[in-house]
């Protein structure tokens, strides 16, 4: 029988900030998991998933109801919590990035180039600590570089101890079951999956995690614990936690392993795992509760720590026989820049936050970054950006007066931004809230399935609380306030602009008619002298305005990754000096128009007897592969 401890939270004020040494840091990060995921998020129905664990510590700190990711997808908004960096600015907007851009001729838009990685030497947030005294402990998923285990991995980056070496064996308890009615854990020694005396499974990434904290007690410490609970594949290990989820949804138990039919919150796999990430998070926070604070005599650990909790991005809505979850009532989710890919669980507690407080400030995961420095009390680095705000004044005072929140520049911020130019469940937008509005700019309009513009008012504040309006984006306001449309589409502009972010372009070889692909520009001839690369181009009626070099570095093995350096344009010529390590380029030009043109074409579906480096022109006498 799957039993609930709930764990004895204290719902009375925190500990206030005492003369105590430097802080605790845990920053929970989970994977997928929607805003209406847990119960203390539910608006209208609610959530079929028991969640008293994440519920109690959202009661211990501050929940709050605006909470967004730094983007809607997985890698740029675990780079953005690291770095501190926007998507934009870091251009990594995406996962799986590093490659040559190129799209099938069904495509009207090509994906601009954008990062895999972090750079190796970014100044993260673990590096910060660790250069300040902290110990630094990473536990569960990374996909901070070009795949999951290449290079830069935690090590790199400033973090001292990681489950991540271990390669799959670090997924934990989300390592693929081959047959998900089959393959439950048991209550047997030797059980890789043991149940508890709870009734649930164990996981070996929140193992580590309560390892890494009883082994460096004594020390300041900052874990990462990025559980890949509640990612694909959608799977309980526990059988009786999936007949609780079945009999409590009304469907029958499966017989067939595969698929999930049922739209929205119906997938019984999927509320078993909501639970079982839970759990986790109460078997951490339980940890802290329970023991004693070497460094902080008389106090448990609880007292001295600040503890994070959100997702990634939004929930994953899933679809083509998996429906996985919905996030209702925002529209859409995971890789999708509407609500329902961005808002996300939001929980902040630790030495004087008030207990048992939500706020309706807008805040984003970005602001970790600056928070944490301000609540161990160490400066900025020199010469770092940050594009998230420090959000200490706001939790420890006037958790509803947003003036409290401001950028490393000292401005109250009245603004968040989103970029995502890739195709996904919307596709090729950029986003801007600002106060109760929104602002979506849509790229791919030719198709007509989009409008260039769409404004929706989300809120209506006063008072400092946001009453709902429109939070399901169903009334696009554009054509009825044109102004705050236009006003709010020429800041985002200006924003991107400042972030140097790269835009989605025209692609010059679909199908489909597009207004100028006539005058797009043509590579005509390209010379290699050593790395250093140049080619000549013939303007059709149409300006070239950008040359950029595609290039390689480790073609062929597992750490193969696509970099971009800028070419020089003069008089019809492009010159780029590429480093010493590159081996094969791709010359790209951009019009007026913002078609994109590559020189050679990109292989459309790379394969291992087909790959990138194939079809790209060889530098410094590197032969093809």
């Amino acid at each position: 029988m799957i039993k609930r401890t709930l764990l004895g939270l204290s719902l009375a004020l925190a500990i206030p900030a005492h003369a105590a040494p430097p802080p605790n840091i845990v920053l929970m990060l989970a994977d997928d998991l929607g805003w209406q995921e847990l119960k203390c998020y539910d608006i209208d129905a609610p959530s079929p998933a028991d969640t008293p664990n994440m519920d109690a510590l959202a009661k211990r700190g501050i929940l709050f109801r605006h909470g967004y990711s730094p983007a809607p997808s997985c890698t740029p908004s675990r780079c953005a919590i690291m770095s501190g960096n926007h998507p934009a600015r870091a251009q990594t907007t995406h996962v799986a990035g590093g490659n040559p851009p190129g799209a099938s001729p069904k495509q009207r838009m090509i994906t601009p180039w954008f990062s895999g990685r972090m750079p190796a030497n970014e100044q993260t947030i673990a590096r910060t600590l660790r250069e300040n005294g902290y110990i630094t402990g990473h536990a569960g998923k990374w996909h901070m570089s070009h795949g999951h285990f290449a290079f830069p991995g935690p090590m790199d980056q400033g973090f001292d101890f990681t489950t991540h070496e271990g390669g799959a064996s670090s997924r934990g308890i989300q390592k693929g079951m081959k047959d998900r009615l089959q393959e439950f854990a048991t209550d047997q020694p030797g059980d890789p999956y043991r149940l508890d005396a709870e009734g649930f499974p164990a996981d070996p990434v929140t193992t580590a995690a309560l390892e890494f904290m009883e082994t460096n007690k004594a020390k300041p410490f900052f874990l990462y614990y990025a559980t890949w609970l509640v990612h694909t594949p959608i799977q309980s290990r526990s059988k009786e936690l999936l007949e609780k989820y079945c009999k409590k949804l009304g469907v029958d138990f499966p017989t067939n392993p595969d698929g999930w039919p049922l739209e929205g919150q119906k997938n019984p796999y999927y509320c078993a795992m909501v639970e079982t990430l839970d759990h986790y998070v109460g078997q951490l926070v339980q940890f802290l509760e329970k023991t004693d604070d070497p460094r902080n005599p008389g106090h448990k650990l609880i007292d001295n720590t600040y503890i994070f909790f959100t997702s990634d991005n939004g929930g994953n809505v899933g679809g083509h026989g998996e429906f996985i979850t919905d996030n209702a009532p925002l529209d859409k989710g995971k890789t999708s820049a509407k609500e329902g890919g961005v808002r996300v669980p939001f929980l902040i507690a630790g030495p004087g936050i008030p207990a048992g407080k939500e706020s309706d400030v807008l805040v984003n995961g970005l602001d970790f970054y600056p928070t944490i420095l301000s609540m161990s009390g160490i400066a900025k680095p020199e010469g770092k950006n940050l594009d998230g705000a420090n959000l200490l004044p706001l939790l420890t005072a006037v958790a509803d007066d947003p003036s409290l929140v401001r950028d490393q520049n000292g401005k109250p911020r009245t603004e968040m931004v989103w970029h995502y130019p890739h195709g996904g469940s919307t596709s090729f937008q950029s986003t801007i809230r600002t106060g109760d509005f929104k602002l979506i700019r849509n790229y791919e309009t030719q198709s007509g399935k989009v409008p260039p513009l769409e404004l929706y008012k989300l809120t209506e504040t006063k008072n400092g609380k946001a009453a709902r309006v429109d939070f399901e984006e169903a009334k696009n306001l554009a054509s009825e306030m044109p102004e705050k449309a236009v006003a709010l589409n020429a800041r985002l502009t200006e924003i991107l602009g400042e972030m140097k972010a790269s835009l989605p372009y025209w692609n010059p070889d679909c199908k489909f008619a597009l207004p100028n692909k006539e005058k797009i520009p043509a590579v005509t001839s390209h010379k290699v002298d050593g790395h250093a690369v140049t080619a000549t181009f013939q303007e059709n009626g149409a300006r070239v305005v950008r040359a950029d070099v595609i290039y390689a570095i480790h073609p062929g093995e597992k750490t193969e990754e696509w970099l971009r350096a800028s070419g020089d344009i003069d008089n019809g010529v492009v010159k780029a000096t590429l480093p010493p390590e590159a081996t094969h380029a791709y010359i790209n030009l951009v019009d007026e128009n913002n078609f994109l043109v590559s020189h050679p074409k990109p292989v459309p579906a790379p394969d291992k007897n087909n790959t990138f480096a194939h079809a790209a022109i060889p530098l410094g006498g590197v032969p093809n592969p």
